[in-house]
């Protein structure tokens, strides 16, 4: 089966190219620097020719909120108009849990966005929507970072590995379309303060962790499940402590 992922060498893409090719599949690790660009249409109709399946893992260039807006919605367009006159079968595209539930958030307003240009199109779709990665917690303690204190929500995580992302999407790109949305996370639910401490312990980093239930999520206000699933989800089996052990090169 011809598989094209989107955004095929970023930290998801890649994996999940390396992980489908091992099965047999001929993978298309499409991007810019391979001269497939979804914001002009710029080699998209070759990539696209005799796939079966499109993976968009694709992430913006800026998270500015008007930035990120045009990224995704330009992107979008671009690239459900092209897999439309290729014939495309199935589109998967990877979005975050809580896209629907924190609206302060201009770049989970965006991926919301995204999510409604696919439902619309017409094209048979799955979308997974994940938790935070675990290889993003120290990006989150660095934006919530004043002097040695890291102040972050009260809020819960319940953050997830790139490489089990990468299996679950593999799966779902393999399987017939869901034409829904499922929420995809890791095994453990804690507090951000939990997580974001036990990830400075390991890296031997001095700073203080804070809660507060004011303390935003960059620039969003949580609510304390705002980012977790509320119903059914696939769960992946990587626990953070487990991840933090492994080493550098393997996370």
């Amino acid at each position: 089966m011809k598989i094209v992922v989107i955004g095929g060498s970023g930290l998801i893409g890649s994996k999940l190219v390396s992980r489908l090719r091992a099965q047999g599949h001929e993978v298309v690790a499409a991007s810019p620097s391979s001269g497939v660009n979804t914001i002009t249409g710029e080699g998209l109709a070759a990539a696209l020719a005799g796939a079966q399946v499109v993976v968009d893992v694709a992430n913006a260039p800026s998270f500015e909120d008007t930035a990120v807006l045009d990224f995704f919605e330009t992107s979008g367009r671009t690239l459900l108009a092209a897999e439309k006159a290729a014939g495309v079968g199935h589109h998967v595209a990877l979005s975050v849990v809580g896209t629907d539930r924190v609206p302060g958030s201009g770049y989970l307003r965006a991926k919301l966005a995204q999510e409604t240009l696919i439902k619309e199109a017409g094209i048979p779709f799955s979308i997974v929507r994940a938790t935070q990665f675990f290889e993003f917690v120290g990006a989150i303690a660095d934006a919530a970072s004043d002097g040695r204190t890291v102040r972050v929500p009260s809020a819960f995580l319940q953050p997830i590995a790139a490489s089990d992302v990468a299996l679950t999407l593999a799966e779902v790109a393999q399987d017939d379309p869901l034409n829904d949305t499922v929420d995809l996370a890791g095994p453990q639910c804690q507090r951000f303060a939990e997580v974001v401490g036990a990830y400075l312990e390991a890296r031997g980093d001095g700073r203080r962790v804070e809660a507060a239930d004011d303390a935003h999520y960059f620039g969003a206000t949580l609510d304390e499940r705002s980012l977790v699933p509320l119903g059914m989800a696939r769960i992946a089996p990587t626990r953070f402590e487990d991840w933090l052990r492994q080493p550098a090169t393997a996370q």
